[in-house]
């Protein structure tokens, strides 16, 4: 249980992280196309909260399912040997 705590915090930290670099970039991009501080900073934060929780559940799912498969092959591997 503690360490489905310290995964969840983890999967934060670096969702947190990676947000602010590719929040980042993403309004350097909008404003050296556009050349509007306003709509560069508008679709930053949208695109920032959405793609926030979207990475989260991604993580928690890598988190949950990342083993499926993994298992099977390693039973193999050891009954070999």
């Amino acid at each position: 249980m503690l360490e489905e705590k310290k995964s969840r915090k983890r999967h934060i930290a670096k969702t947190i992280t990676w947000r602010v670099i590719a929040s980042v970039t993403t309004f350097t991009f909008v404003y050296v196309v556009f050349g509007d501080v306003k709509a560069a900073g508008g679709i930053m934060v949208v695109e920032s909260i959405l793609k926030m929780v979207l990475y989260y559940f991604h993580e928690r799912a890598w988190f949950r399912y990342g083993n499926i498969g993994r298992t099977a092959v390693s039973k193999e591997q050891s009954n070999e040997q």
